[in-house]
């Protein structure tokens, strides 16, 4: 019995065979798959995929499926997983498996060496693209061009933002906020209202697995309405003014994969305008945190 096992076995090590990696695939469903540059609608459309193509999965991220794509700049790209189904294994002795579309046996495509590329609707040649808008089954995809928001600033002021991005670089932002501040030496309250547009400027992009950095400098002008309440229980208005000032900051905005219209923005601004009112004081250095939902 120990003969005929060695014997087997001995057998098995002389026998010559080929070992395949088994790589689990992605096999596209719709008619044409958009393949991103990253893992959400926000980043470029760098090419198309037809249906019936079978790419093996370097990493599933959930929503999306990591692809080999060469023509990339880090060789690597995403597609949704509404676009088509896993499952099943690919037997790759190299990276190169054909694919076939339906209709005709004769036309074949290349994963690993795609040769057709596309740019996003709305860029053009030679200019890189800061969203897709073609996204799943064709439709309109959120693209972060418009977004509104609320914004914490400081501790003590709350108010609105919107937020316009125009090209790949360049926003415009408009803040209304209003704050409250007392005073150890001061009777009373002032209470301020401030209305702020402000250009923005990105610096670059950076995109990876789960989250979109996008780093920004800016200036705008700030309107300030501030009034002077007594102690009273009636609060009665004492004295008010208007007053002009300019702001500088500089923060990021994050989108994570798991929520693309959602950006969370935080930066640190200086304003030059302070409060006339004696015994109080304008913080000159903020700190803010403002949430913006992107609808466009």
């Amino acid at each position: 019995m120990k003969r005929r096992l060695a014997a087997v076995v001995l057998a098995l090590a002389l026998t010559p065979a080929v070992l395949y990696a088994q790589t689990p695939v992605f096999t596209v469903t719709a008619a044409s798959a958009d393949v991103h540059k990253g893992p959400s609608t926000v980043t470029p459309v760098i090419g198309h995929v037809a249906r019936g193509a079978a790419l093996p999965i370097a990493r599933n991220l959930g929503s999306w499926v990591k692809i080999a794509w060469p023509s990339a700049p880090d060789g690597v790209a995403y597609v949704h997983v509404t676009m088509g189904r896993l499952g099943g294994t690919a037997t790759e002795p190299s990276a190169t498996p054909a694919r076939v579309m339906p209709g005709s046996a004769s036309r074949t495509a290349s994963v690993s060496a795609p040769a057709q590329s596309a740019t996003p609707t709305g860029s053009h040649a030679g200019v890189e693209a800061r969203v897709g808008v073609q996204g799943p089954q064709g439709t309109t995809t959120i693209s972060h061009v418009v977004g509104i928001g609320g914004l914490v600033q400081s501790a003590r002021s709350f108010g609105a933002t919107g937020r316009v991005w125009r090209g790949n670089r360049l926003g415009l932002e408009l803040r209304l906020t209003r704050n409250a501040m007392t005073s150890e030496t001061a009777a009373g309250r002032v209470t301020s209202t401030d209305f702020e547009p402000r250009v923005v400027y990105a610096l670059f992009d950076h995109v990876s697995d789960y989250v979109w950095f996008r780093p920004y400098i800016g200036s705008g002008v700030s309107f300030s309405h501030q009034v002077l309440k007594d102690s009273s229980p009636a609060a009665i208005e004492s004295a008010s003014v208007s007053k002009a000032g300019v702001r500088l900051f500089g923060g990021s905005e994050l989108t994570f994969a798991g929520a693309t219209r959602f950006g969370v923005s935080t930066e640190l601004g200086y304003r030059s305008t302070s409060t006339p009112f004696p015994g109080y004081e304008t913080d000159r250095f903020s700190l803010s945190i403002a949430g913006h939902w992107y609808m466009k």
